[in-house]
């Protein structure tokens, strides 16, 4: 404990402050400490049962919070801007007039959880479930980021001092200050920061300030795009907004206004123990407009910006339209498994560290104009369950989703939890049950909770499934992939991929990375229709494999003086897998024995893939985002049936091209 700057003639009180802290430091360390979880919840995994993710900050919300038994007078809290705050800003909040700067000291970040604090006392009846009979919610909100003071290391040092009592124009009393900064985005609602002492395990408030409200909490923001069919001439945009009035987005001259939605704590899932969707995480998403830009051309530049005259307008931005299904090129990018990180150096509830290296990496590639379309396979934001990441989520996406068409698939973080029509009955989406996700990213489905569709651009027909709802056979996601693979029309659209969030294949340990009964119902239909390629998510790293069914290689590349691999499906034999769960989420690591022969490729590394196709073949680039070097690169190539092929696209096929050499080293 750093002991404050004084002399032994400070006024009595200061010494009542010493025997304050001592006993928040005694009492912290006690088993019966008042605002310490019960010991019999502590050692239980009752308590924490509908967390996907544990951490000390993370259950946080389940403390009692009393005001620390601190007579400081001198405490204040300072933040910098103190209203009006723009839709993104680095706010300061300085802390002053401290005795005792204690490394366990810290700021957080709030957001009221409900617009009417007053019925927060409402909410001990669902913490009764919990077995934790004497814990409230906190502050009747829940921190959304928080950071230990002692970051500013002129704070524990106390080298910013200020004497606040003088004894014959001796200074006999110093208190310190420390200042941190928070990166804000517009969420709506007011925020409050709140100085807290005894860390995140018995944290106990020693001052808060008032709260801060945003600018303009209507503000249209965090626009993005998705594709609704395959001709590349519509174009849905999707925001968030504090108005529920119609909006519109205006683009060349044209305009059309939004159709708005929302959704509230009803719809969220939770069983016995409150889900931190439906309790203490949960944050009024405001409203999400969505609307369609009709009479577009494929492949083309558009502008647009979105909003109305009563709430404001959003920035202008360009757009391009992908290529429509059954023209050649397509140039697009693919990954999983991205969620965010803070902007600052804020801890929050679950944090994936190489989230910004791989989003300013796609901001680069789609601002290069060589990117016409983006799929995320899975594991979107990882709010789990605390909804106002999903804003965080949007907006750190908003560089590339508001230029390009960004389609997605849903995986475990999204919908899974116990007794929701999910296959898999664990908490993974904090409660969330797919409902935040298909509101904010609307995908060309069939009905609600039914997220799988398939999508054609340029040369490649798309088939996006959910790996979360039933995929066995005779159900009903079982039989609409046999009725789409079964119908691509191959001399349309010759190369087709199968996107879903979970693996059937990894050399990655664990008990969930792979679901056999899945393997053994889907992996049939892929060699069946003759699937070029399977992409997946998941598990979190790049796996490349050979042409494999049953885990047996039917056919292996070649390799070129390159390194690049090529796999000839002109005779085909079987699917290659990748799995892309590399863009954000703390890394995998791979078993380093017995590694399975249908394995040829292994990275763990933040990244993304880079794809190209055309009618003749289709290429395949993974990228490190932290070096942008390119770390894996494979091909696959066809000759067409000459019964789907007219002379003019043979013609055109080979018109001055080189032969290559034929090149039998093997890619192991």
């Amino acid at each position: 404990m750093h002991f404050p700057l004084m002399e032994t003639s400070s006024s009595s009180w200061v010494f009542k402050f010493f025997f304050a802290r001592l006993l928040i430091f005694f009492l912290s360390s006690s088993p019966c400490f008042s605002w310490r979880l019960h010991s019999s919840i502590i050692n239980s995994t009752i308590e924490h049962q509908n967390h996907t993710f544990i951490s000390e900050f993370r259950v946080v919300t389940r403390r009692l919070l009393n005001e620390c038994p601190d007579p400081n007078p001198y405490l204040q809290i300072e933040v910098t801007p103190n209203s009006n705050l723009a839709d993104e800003e680095n706010v300061t909040v300085t802390i002053s007039g401290v005795l005792v700067p204690d490394e366990h000291d810290w700021v957080a970040m709030i957001s009221p959880s409900n617009s009417d604090i007053s019925k927060c006392p409402l909410n001990e009846v669902l913490y009764i479930e919990t077995g934790d009979l004497t814990k409230l919610p906190l502050l009747c909100h829940y921190p959304i980021k928080a950071q230990y003071l002692g970051i500013d290391q002129d704070y524990l040092k106390c080298t910013k001092k200020e004497c606040k009592e003088y004894d014959n124009g001796k200074c006999v009393l110093n208190t310190c200050s420390g200042s941190l900064k928070f990166h804000v985005i517009n969420i709506r609602t007011e925020i409050e920061f709140v100085f807290f002492a005894g860390g995140f395990d018995t944290p106990c408030i020693l001052t808060r300030s008032n709260p801060v409200k945003f600018a303009n909490p209507k503000q249209p923001l965090y626009g993005h795009l998705s594709s609704i069919d395959s001709t590349g001439t519509s174009m849905r945009l999707t925001w968030v907004s504090g108005d529920k009035e119609p909006q519109q987005v205006q683009y060349e001259n044209r305009k059309q206004t939004s159709e708005v939605t929302t959704f509230t704590q009803d719809d969220m899932c939770s069983l016995l123990v409150p889900s931190p969707a439906k309790d203490f995480g949960w944050h009024d998403p405001g409203f999400i407009h969505s609307a369609v830009m009709t009479g577009l051309q494929p492949s083309s530049i558009y502008s647009y910006k979105y909003g109305s005259d009563s709430v404001g307008w959003s920035d202008q931005f360009q757009f391009r339209t992908p290529p429509a299904g059954g023209s050649n090129e397509l140039k697009f990018l693919i990954y999983g498994d991205m969620g965010k990180a803070p902007h600052d150096a804020s801890i929050e509830h679950y944090i994936q560290p190489g989230a910004l290296s791989v989003v300013r990496a796609l901001t680069d590639e789609v601002d290069s104009g060589n990117v016409e379309s983006i799929f995320h396979i899975g594991d979107i934001s990882y709010a789990t369950g605390f909804l106002v990441e999903w804003d965080f989520f949007l907006q750190l996406i908003s560089p590339v989703a508001s230029q390009v068409s960004y389609m997605t698939a849903t995986g475990n973080h999204e919908r899974d939890y116990q007794e929701s029509g999910s296959v898999y009955i664990t908490p993974d989406s904090g409660g969330e049950c797919g409902v935040p996700y298909e509101t904010y990213f609307p995908m060309p489905t069939a009905a609600k909770d039914k997220p799988w569709y398939s999508i054609e651009q340029a040369s490649v027909h798309f088939t996006i499934i959910s790996t979360e709802h039933d995929w066995s056979e005779n159900s009903d996601q079982y039989e609409w992939m046999k009725r789409d693979m079964a119908t691509v029309d191959r001399s349309k659209t010759p190369w087709l991929i199968f996107m879903g969030h979970r693996p059937m294949y990894t050399s990655t340990d664990g008990v969930f990375s792979v679901d056999k009964n899945f393997v053994k119902d889907v992996e049939p239909l892929l060699l069946d229709n003759k699937v070029d390629l399977a992409f997946f998510g998941h598990v979190h790293n790049y796996e490349r494999t050979c042409a494999v069914y049953q885990e047996e290689c039917k056919a292996m590349p070649t390799m070129d003086e390159n390194g690049i691999s090529t796999y000839d499906n002109s005779n085909y034999s079987a699917p290659v897998h990748a799995v892309m769960g590399m863009a954000g989420f703390t890394l995998d690591k791979f078993k380093t024995d017995d590694v399975d022969c249908w394995s040829l490729r292994r990275i763990s590394n933040f990244g993304y893939v880079r794809g190209h196709a055309t009618k003749e073949e289709i290429n395949f680039e993974f990228v490190n985002a932290n070096t942008r070097q390119i770390e894996d690169s494979f091909r696959i190539i066809k000759k067409q049936s000459s019964e789907f092929v007219d002379v003019s696209q043979i013609m055109n096929r080979f018109a001055g091209m080189p032969m290559d050499e034929p090149n039998t080293q093997s890619d192991i």
